[in-house]
């Protein structure tokens, strides 16, 4: 026997595998098409199920043998899924733009690449897009692992009918980057988003600690300006790098490795539990002494495990505050509305934004 011929004999194996997966993923185009058909019938307009999917991306992490890492089997089901579900019904997602930004990529992790994703100058534009019927989706920022919550975010939701769908999160890489007509010698200046810069702050006073930091309002915008310019550098993530053609002079300068951000999916409809839920509300509570600890103990006494808690100035009252509020749970589950209730007792007002799939992966 030849030495080629155990490798004959593999490939042999592999392209049978090949042409089983080929007809297994079509199969499942086809019953996705059934779904779609069924639905339109009882007029069921809800074809995207956030719910649906983060059971069966769960369950496909639990039975992986570990040949492929879950992240990594994970993301290949849902592009799987993000091609059934283009075939039942496009979706339409807007995000923070421009292209090339963090929160695109969240918005292509979560819905696959098959999504028609669209760019937004501003977090309000994002939330009116969704409330039009524009997009069915939207994806905005909520907080970052380093640099906090972003307040911009949670002020849209006081006065918005949108709820929350689902939750992202994204580690998050900075490159720093050159165009095709920058020398590193030349390198005067960089240009990224302020929380990039801060989030690189130790690398960059390392390595260029006399260069000119320019905060500019995303790092798209950042890879834009750098294509024209000899002296410039920029700092962004890896679809930038892609879209924009830059050159890696160094990859990962996170001072922090554990960086990421967790965005927030937004849409108009309320979402069943998937059975590993998380839950938001809103409050705005009553101008008394010990007003916050009445607002906490229900949590306590009916093992809710809070997760966060942020509060923000109240647009109703000058030194008056609103309390967003995560929690494990669904809000169709009877202790968590055993915890709603109580709270209705003693806020001012409570509003549920949503009941949502944990992030997968």
């Amino acid at each position: 026997m030849s030495e080629e011929d155990p490798l004959r004999v593999i490939r042999e194996k592999i392209d049978k595998v090949d042409l089983q997966i080929m007809s297994f993923v079509s199969e499942r185009a086809k019953l996705a098409k059934d779904v779609a058909a069924i639905k339109k019938r009882l007029g069921d307009k809800n074809f995207y199920r956030p719910e649906r999917e983060s059971q069966v991306l769960r369950k496909i992490m639990d039975l992986n043998d570990g040949t492929i890492n879950n992240e990594d089997m994970a993301g290949l089901f849902r592009q799987i899924m993000s091609i059934c579900l283009s075939l039942e019904q496009p979706v339409k997602v807007a995000y923070l733009g421009p292209e090339g930004t963090f929160t695109q990529e969240a918005a292509l992790k979560h819905f696959g690449s098959h999504a028609t994703t669209v760019p937004k100058q501003a977090i309000d534009e994002v939330f009116r897009e969704v409330l039009s019927g524009a997009c069915q989706y939207g994806v905005v920022p909520v907080e970052n692992s380093t640099e906090g919550v972003i307040t911009h975010t949670l002020d849209s939701f006081i006065d918005s009918s949108i709820k929350i769908c689902g939750e992202i999160e994204l580690r998050i890489h900075h490159h720093f980057m050159i165009g095709d007509n920058t020398k590193v010698q030349n390198i005067t200046r960089v240009y990224s988003h302020a929380q990039s810069l801060a989030q690189c702050r130790k690398w960059l006073n390392s390595n260029f600690p006399n260069i000119e930091r320019v905060a500019v309002a995303s790092n798209g915008d950042a890879a834009k300006r750098v294509e024209g310019e000899w002296n410039s550098a920029v700092i962004a993530g890896d679809m930038c790098s892609d879209l924009y053609k830059l050159q890696k002079l160094w990859e990962k300068i996170e001072d922090r490795p554990d960086n990421s951000t967790r965005f927030l999916v937004i849409g108009m409809e309320d979402i069943p539990s998937s059975g590993d839920d998380l839950s938001s509300i809103v409050v705005s509570v009553k101008n008394k002494p010990g007003a916050l600890h009445d607002l906490l103990e229900p949590f306590q006494r009916h093992s809710i495990d809070l997760t966060r808690l942020e509060s923000r100035p109240s647009r109703n009252s000058k030194w008056s505050y609103v309390f967003f509020m995560d929690f494990v749970g669904h809000i169709e589950q009877q202790s968590v509305k055993n915890v709603i209730a109580e709270i209705q007792q003693q806020a001012a007002e409570i509003k549920i934004l949503g009941s949502y799939p944990r992030a997968v992966m």
